[in-house]
């Protein structure tokens, strides 16, 4: 297939587009809104469990769906149409979030619900098209540029709707909870045109229609997900790395996941936090693209290697971080490594599996993303009521409680090495293919 730069340079621009949803709506406005606005009058500790609940069935949703339908769009040749069907999905949930009043927290966490099926379900077949668009020698680069593009996009966008919210006059809006809803809008329109060039542009690779019906393809998704299942088992490289990827890719997200809440935790302000998500998304941009090139030059395996290593650095500086500007300093870092450990990865294992079958694969690849951040979070309670049982006196007073506390929690975010330190050595036995530079 020819591999054009106007295809490559379209399907760069389709992470630029959904990642406004990533950063504006999933990490930035709708938690917030959901608390102090749809869920308004309901307990604080209730309304964190309806929006986990909604997270969690979201993303079982997405990952039990995964390498089904990766298989149907192999065998059909539907991996741009499953992505266009998906991404819309998510753009009108989106559109649909401008709409729901306050108080309704049912409906905003079924549209929100949708909303993540609609963007993690098209990422699949976003994924699978890399092998598509990027010869092999371009992988790690192009990975890279569509990584770096989300990271600008997304941060571009959102910085806007920060200012919408803190000036909501200047933009012609009567108040920053006018001006969180209008953000849903424009974050549908972002994801909207910005999409456009990948649809136009971007060819699927074409395929012979056998003329199944829809249930016949759905019989085939169920019976080709437990074929390729044994097939991974057989592939040594192929399930060493998903092992790999899910211990360290668990220990990211769960640094992304806790972050924020560490944070306030420490007593640091909300502005401050929101200048660190926006530090990570622009130092995210030419970072994500340096690690790309750095694969292409170096190694793959040994890239991922230098990203985890700041990862560890970053976990144990977290256990002793006590001022605001060091905070930004982990940012920083972060930013620094977190595209560039997410593009290796999926153009490592890009290299890994069929192209033929590569959405098939590629929903195993999401799914064992989706169930990211299972083991970190688990692990992190499990040690910090540990330490709380062994270092807690037996009748300790006030300021003990609140120092045994810290302390348990410090060594609780510490014991997300063992996520990192688990995938590094897995991922030392995965053999990258003959002539690359993977190994």
């Amino acid at each position: 297939m020819k591999h054009g730069k106007r295809s490559i340079w379209a399907w760069a621009f389709y992470d630029w587009a959904n990642s406004a949803f990533a950063t504006t709506v999933m990490a930035g406005f709708f938690p917030i809104f959901f608390k102090q606005y749809w869920s308004l009058g309901t307990d604080v500790n209730t309304s964190t469990a309806q929006l986990g609940l909604g997270n969690s069935l979201a993303s079982l949703a997405v990952a039990i769906a995964a390498p089904v339908l990766g298989a149907i769009s192999d065998r059909a040749g539907l991996r741009k149409r499953f992505l266009i069907l998906f991404a819309y999905l998510g753009i009108l949930m989106t559109t649909a979030l401008f709409v729901v009043g306050k108080g309704q927290w049912q409906l905003a966490i079924l549209i929100y619900l949708l909303g993540i099926v609609g963007f993690s379900g098209a990422n699949i077949f976003y994924d699978s098209l890399l092998l598509v668009i990027a010869p092999r020698n371009k992988l790690d680069w192009v990975s890279g540029l569509g990584f770096s593009m989300g990271y600008l996009g997304g941060g571009l966008l959102f910085f806007l709707n920060v200012l919408m919210t803190l000036m909501p006059q200047s933009f012609g809006l009567s108040s920053p909870a006018e001006a969180v809803k209008v953000s849903f809008l424009t974050v549908a329109a972002w994801w909207t045109v910005f999409s456009l060039p990948l649809f136009f542009w971007v060819k699927d690779e074409r395929v012979e229609q056998e003329g199944l019906s829809f249930l016949g393809y759905v019989k085939f998704g169920f019976k080709k997900f437990f074929s390729t299942l044994k097939k991974i088992r057989k592939l040594k490289s192929v399930f060493l790395f998903l092992l790999a990827y899910w211990f360290y890719i668990d220990g990211v997200d769960t640094i992304i996941r806790m972050a924020v809440d560490y944070g306030i935790s420490l007593g640091f302000s909300t502005n401050s936090l929101i200048k660190a998500l926006l530090m990570v998304q622009f130092i995210g941009f030419p970072a994500a693209l340096a690690f790309g090139k750095l694969g292409e030059l170096w190694s793959v395996k040994k890239a991922i290697y230098l990203g985890l290593l700041v990862y560890v650095g970053i976990t144990l500086w977290g256990m002793l971080m006590r001022e605001e500007w060091e905070f930004y300093v982990l940012a920083l870092m972060v930013g620094l490594v977190q595209g560039g450990v997410q593009a290796l990865s999926r153009s490592f294992y890009s290299r890994l599996i069929p192209k033929r079958e590569s959405a098939e694969f590629f929903g195993f690849y999401n799914m064992v993303g989706k169930f990211a951040a299972i083991i970190g979070p688990a692990l992190m309670g499990l040690v910090a009521i540990s330490v709380r049982k062994v270092l807690m006196p037996p009748t300790p007073n006030s300021s003990q409680i609140q120092q045994v506390s810290e302390i348990a929690t410090r060594i609780s975010i510490g014991s997300v090495l063992l996520l990192f330190l688990l995938g590094g050595v897995l991922l030392s036995f995965v053999k990258g293919e003959k002539g690359g530079k993977t190994t």
